[in-house]
């Protein structure tokens, strides 16, 4: 399996020089040159599987470049029951008739991102020995991004991790997750800025290719592509679970920022998955909305970007949504250049309104979307926990009353859950009058010693960081 960058890019490579690299020398993201097809028979035979070895079976038909049976072993490794609280690993539940919730929050951060970080992790730590390389991850979260990279990185052999996030823009409990780490190899950076000027900081390191090589420069993103990949296998495990048996389609509804977690529903649907809708549930910070909406995409300053209260999605430029767009042209690198380089640095807006493609993302790619407010989401808690005894963060909220707002009639509606309610407890106190239960190991931590230093928005400042702690 080759990858190639969405912009053009003539090289392709094979999957561990793209784990390590993050974004394609020309500024693109790599995708795979083709998606490989899973039939009936395929999807029967994996149906049954343990999640470890779904993972592998799944992981296999896009990795050749790591033997099978080391590959095995760390999907093994990773995926244990030990790390994410049951054997389902994303154990499914119906809420209500049609509405199911899958549970991705049970890693060690309580948050979705664990289901891909912590593969990552143990991907990083084997191929870095086998070329006994080091390597500098840099990335940027706008909450759970952050923690869960940093918990899967901290003491592996050969890796440092710089993180940056938006000063102040993170719930407490995000906050003290990361900041509390005292670990040597995992450094905190607060931005004073959003997490868009966090991304754009990342980005513009990435290329600048003499300092990304000189440091070793890679990413944890959703932009590194083997981060998305991982997400994929909760696709097929949410589907299996919803569908117990038979073969009949399954929509999903994801809380969706970045678009990476909804990327990664739209990579499983084009190997054949049978997904009927694709749901992306965004907050007031509604760019992918628009664009679904309208066939506008139009990035918002640093100004117009919305503080909500479900913050992880408090993001006005989303990096994967660059992956999506290529296959909605039909794979035209120049086509895409000429949106996302021309269009968006001239004016922060590309129009497809009138393009025949726009069509396609909803009928072709299956894609419809929905908006909410904050008082959409206290309504939503309040409501889930009154008729069904259970508690779900804003982000889950925002995905569940999506959900409702684009059901059909006989055919599964799964909500991807976020996070874990204790993660934004002052949302949860707002909604309902009281905390929600917080793990016993997570008791006091917004009251440990913080290790975080505060820099500008400016991208000359962190990689004089960088170069500064890697000497």
């Amino acid at each position: 399996m080759n990858y190639l960058s969405t912009r053009g890019h003539p090289d392709r490579k094979r999957f561990c020089e793209i784990l390590l690299e993050g974004l394609a020398p020309d500024g693109g993201l790599y995708l795979p040159e083709h998606y490989p097809q899973v039939d009936t028979a395929t999807l029967a035979k994996w149906r049954d599987l343990p999640y470890a070895e779904l993972a592998f079976e799944i992981l296999s038909l896009y990795i050749d470049d790591i033997p099978p049976a080391d590959l095995k072993a760390i999907c093994a490794k990773t995926y244990t029951p030990e790390v994410f609280g049951s054997e389902e690993i994303v154990p499914l539940r119906e809420l209500e008739d049609g509405v199911y919730l899958e549970a991705l929050s049970n890693g060690p951060t309580l948050a979705f991102k664990d289901m891909a970080m912590q593969l990552l992790g143990n991907l990083f730590e084997y191929e870095l020995a086998r070329r006994g390389a080091e390597l500098n991850i840099l990335g940027a979260t706008s909450g759970d991004t952050g923690s869960a990279a940093e918990y899967a990185m901290r003491g592996k052999k050969g890796v440092r991790v710089f993180m940056t996030s938006p000063d102040g823009r993170m719930s407490p409990f995000q906050q003290a997750q990361m900041f509390s780490l005292q670990d040597e190899n995992i450094h905190n950076i607060a931005i004073t800025g959003v997490f868009d000027d966090c991304q754009d900081i990342v980005k513009a390191v990435s290329n600048d290719l003499g300092f990304k090589r000189k440091y070793r420069i890679g990413t944890v993103n959703s932009i590194n592509w083997a981060r998305l990949l991982a997400q994929v296998v909760y696709y097929f495990a949410g589907y299996f679970q919803a569908t117990a048996g038979n073969d009949k389609p399954v929509s999903f509804t994801v809380p969706s920022g970045n678009f990476g977690n909804v990327c990664a529903g739209h990579v499983a649907r084009m190997m054949g998955l049978p997904i009927h809708t694709l749901v992306v549930a965004t907050n007031e910070n509604d760019v992918l909305d628009e664009f679904f909406r309208t066939g506008i995409y139009r990035v918002r300053a640093a100004a117009d970007t919305h503080e909500t209260s479900s913050p992880s999605m408090d993001i006005s430029k989303a990096s994967n949504f660059e992956r999506f767009v290529f296959d909605l042209v039909g794979r035209d690198a120049a086509r895409l250049r000429s949106l996302f380089v021309d269009d968006l640095s001239g004016q922060a807006r590309f129009d497809l309104s009138a393009a025949p493609e726009f069509k396609q993302a909803a009928e072709r790619f299956g894609f419809r979307s929905s908006r909410s407010t904050h008082a959409d989401r206290l309504a939503t808690i309040r409501d889930t926990e009154k008729r069904f005894a259970t508690l779900v963060d804003p982000h889950t909220a925002d995905g569940l009353k999506a959900a409702r707002e684009h059901l059909t009639p006989g055919v599964p509606m799964v909500v991807l859950e976020t996070a874990l309610p204790i993660k934004f407890a002052a949302t949860l106190v707002e909604a309902l009058g009281h905390e929600p239960a917080r793990p016993a190991r997570f008791e006091g931590i917004e009251a440990l010693p913080k290790r975080v230093v505060k820099l500008p928005a400016d991208v000359e400042a962190v990689k004089a960081y960088i170069a500064q702690n890697c000497d």
